[in-house]
Order: C-alpha cells, then sequence, then structure tokens
C-alpha cells in the first residue's frame, strides 16, 4: 500500500476524492493500475510505504492543492522540515520541488493550509500562524481581516464555543474583523466564500487604519 492509502494510514488530512486503494509494485511486480515513483521503480521492502516515500509517489496522483495540503499536515505532525522530509525521500522531481517550496508546517489543519494556497494564489499577501495581543494566534491574517478556519472535533465544546466568541470580542474591540470559515465552506463552498472575503477586500475594510491625529477645534 502507498500514495494516498498510505498517507491516510499514517494520520495525514487527505481530501475527499481518493477514495481508492493506492498501491505500487516493485519493477518486476508493476502494473499499469499501480502508482509510480517519479523515477525509476524502487524496491517494496515493507507492506505500507513510510510516509516520505508515499508522498513521493502522491505527487502523480494528487492535485498540487491537495498534494501540498497533505504535505503541510505531514510537516506540522511530525515536527519535521521541509529538507529533513526530503531527504527521507529516495527520489524526487521539478514539481515535486516546486511544490515543496509552497509548504508550510504551521498549518494547523488541511482547510486551513487550501485556504492560504488560495488567497495566495490571486495576488493575497496572508500571514499564517499570526499572534495577535490579547487573543493568542489565528489562523490566517489579510490585512485586518482574521481567517479562522474551524473544524468541528475543536469547535463544538461549551469550552472552546465559549473561547471563540472571546477572541472574536477581543479582535473587534482591537479593529480587527475575524471571519470563521468551516470544513464545508472550503471544500464544497469555496466560491461563496472567496465571493464573501473580496466582499471584504475590495472595499478595503481589512487595510489596517490609519491612526488619525487629533485636532482641537478653533
Amino acid at each position: 500500500m502507498s500514495c494516498v492509502s498510505a498517507l491516510r494510514h499514517h494520520g495525514l488530512w487527505i481530501p475527499p476524492g481518493y477514495d481508492d486503494l493506492h498501491v505500487r509494485g516493485s519493477r518486476h511486480h508493476a502494473r499499469r493500475d499501480f502508482c509510480r515513483t517519479p523515477g525509476r521503480p524502487l524496491p517494496v521492502l515493507t507492506p505500507i510505504d513510510p510516509a516520505p516515500v508515499a508522498l513521493m509517489v502522491a505527487a502523480r496522483c494528487m492535485s498540487r492543492e491537495d498534494w501540498i495540503v497533505v504535505c503541510d499536515s505531514l510537516l506540522n505532525s511530525s515536527g519535521t522540515s521541509i529538507r529533513s522530509l526530503r531527504s527521507e525521500m529516495p527520489q524526487s522531481s521539478r514539481e515535486i520541488e516546486d511544490r515543496m517550496l509552497r509548504c508550510d508546517a504551521r498549518a494547523q489543519s488541511g482547510t486551513e493550509s487550501a485556504v492560504r494556497l488560495r488567497l495566495r494564489a490571486r495576488g493575497f499577501h496572508v500571514v499564517v500562524q499570526p499572534k495577535i495581543p490579547g487573543v493568542g494566534y489565528v489562523d490566517l491574517q489579510v490585512g485586518r481581516l482574521l481567517l479562522e478556519c474551524d473544524s468541528k472535533l475543536h469547535h463544538t465544546s461549551p469550552e472552546n464555543y465559549a473561547n471563540d466568541r472571546r477572541r472574536d470580542r477581543k479582535t473587534l474591540a482591537s479593529g480587527l474583523i475575524t471571519m470563521r470559515l468551516t470544513y464545508d465552506d472550503v471544500i464544497y463552498g469555496w466560491a461563496e466564500t472567496i465571493a464573501d472575503i473580496t466582499a471584504v477586500t475590495d472595499a478595503d475594510r481589512h487595510r489596517p487604519r490609519r491612526t488619525r491625529r487629533q485636532t482641537s477645534a478653533p
């Protein structure tokens, strides 16, 4: 087992649409429907490929965005660096090298990675995991606009619900705007979501306000 199936087995965040079983074979046990390495076929030494090898193989099966999202997940969950991850890949390609330049180990979720990639592709300056005074770290920032990519697992308890509202109140009081995005907003409703984001940015409401000088009345 290799490619996306092995990456899912290793507990990484996998976007939807990859439900088929992905396997690879050695040079002497390869089939047309098997996943392939970017270079020469590699020997099969274990029933399940290690995550770096599976990620290398997945570059042929996954879209660029999806692959980067999964690579972010691997970097974040393992605590390894891009250089170390690259050294654990037996082979590479120009496409893999280009994709790795766009990865970011700070991403806390797959939806956060996807939003970062999509906004940067549209020319936005996106700050990853900025620390906001009185609030803490948030997922993404575009000017005064803070984007929180929520998940059902982390935001349904009463404690997290209350903390999210406190954070939103603090950011609003400090002149910032918080927009919370769900999994469905990012994965299935992106057209509407990006329309809402650009409605804010097109109106320049995301830009930091300049401090106005107070003048005394004549």
